[in-house]
């Protein structure tokens, strides 16, 4: 038995109760904790009411309540008893669609994850489509996760190579997906590793070469911000758990309102960078128009309606070109989307044609850039 604890360490575990009852503990508060429950009942009672009320709270085979009442009981949680270790805000969104998804492949049962799967993106005019299973969606996850993981310095949960795991497939074998377990690992660490770096928005850094792909990220220079790339990767974490949930029939809400506003805030800068290369592939309809420097270029008010809504200015002649209030006041178009639509289009998930309803001002430019949105799609 180990020896007693003095009333501060217990007082100090007692604290911890409400976040070990919503899982939301570090790996060694988590261990702390369990060993005390094994000695002190009263804890141990405490503990169990805590979990139940968790459970009546958020029951984990119910996919449909609202997605903000994880981040309430969390901030809730951290009001009364501050984070040793805070998540950025960057990195939430992340944290909140991965806990999300596994809370859906918890649900799972054997036969699903072998239900087919069509993922599809748009490239070069035309759309693609790619047949695997709910398996296959968790590993192409693992292996989307990767290059951030070794990034930021965390080791690949399987051992090997970068890319896909040697026992990938698509889930045909076994009772259980055998990416599974190491992409909640991995979601787990990125997440850790967020509070370990901290920092604000954009104020960290990683190699763009680092991603081998260069127009996954805004901006042209060599190195891309962190909260980007941990925005990106919630963004295929929602993408792909919409893509699951929908094969398997389950009820799935768009991100939390502030959460999902950064996701289309992403794609939005996005943009500007699509269009031009899609411009410099000879894909573009409208005209090009050469600007000198200083010289103001043509502009498309995109409005984006919903909880995660705003305005942008997108530049069209300059993926790198400032907006001024003139150019903003005298934009040569305009197109409205709802904030989910406006995402589905940058994930591949809707067409240009579908999404194109509220729109006014040149044709030409209008089609440009919902194409330029849904090249923003990867396979």
């Amino acid at each position: 038995m180990s020896a007693p604890l003095d009333d501060r360490d217990h007082q100090d575990l007692m604290s911890l109760l409400g976040a070990w009852a919503l899982a939301a503990c570090t790996p060694k508060e988590a261990e702390r904790v369990e060993a005390h429950l094994g000695e002190c009942g009263r804890c141990a009672e405490e503990a169990l009411g805590l979990r139940d009320a968790a459970t009546l709270l958020e029951p984990q085979r119910s996919l449909d309540l609202d997605p903000g009442l994880r981040t309430a009981v969390l901030a809730d949680c951290l009001a009364r008893r501050p984070a040793r270790q805070p998540l950025p805000s960057w990195a939430a969104p992340f944290d909140a669609e991965a806990a999300r998804l596994d809370a859906l492949l918890n649900d799972m049962a054997e036969d699903e994850w072998r239900t087919p799967v069509s993922l599809r993106w748009f490239a070069d005019d035309q759309w693609s489509w790619r047949r695997t299973t709910v398996a296959g969606v968790v590993d192409h996850l693992l292996a989307g996760d990767g290059p951030l993981a070794r990034a930021v310095g965390l080791r690949d949960p399987a051992g090997g190579p970068p890319g896909r795991r040697p026992d990938a497939g698509d889930g045909a074998r076994g009772e259980r997906c055998p990416a599974w377990q190491p992409w909640r690992d991995r979601t787990r660490s990125l997440v850790r590793k967020a509070g370990e770096l901290g920092g604000r928005t954009g104020e960290r850094t990683l190699p763009r070469a680092a991603f081998g792909d260069p127009g996954r990220f805004p901006g042209d220079g060599d190195r891309v911000p962190l909260s980007d790339a941990y925005l990106d990767r919630a963004f295929a974490c929602w993408v792909h758990a919409g893509d699951i949930a929908e094969a398997v029939e389950y009820p799935y809400a768009p991100p939390h309102g502030p959460h999902l506003r950064l996701l289309v805030d992403l794609n939005a800068r996005r943009l500007p960078g699509s269009i031009a290369g899609r411009r410099r592939a000879g894909l573009a309809v409208s005209p090009a128009r050469l600007t000198t420097a200083g010289t103001p270029g043509r502009t498309l008010h995109l409005e984006v309606e919903g909880a995660g809504g705003g305005h942008w200015y997108i530049p069209l002649d300059s993926p790198v070109a400032g907006v001024s209030r003139t150019q903003a006041r005298d934009a040569v178009a305009h197109v409205a989307l709802d904030d989910v639509v406006f995402c589905q289009l940058a994930a591949g998930r809707t067409s240009p044609e579908d999404a194109a309803s509220g729109v006014e001002g040149d044709p030409a430019v209008i089609r440009d850039v919902l194409s330029a949105a849904a090249a923003l799609s990867r396979p």
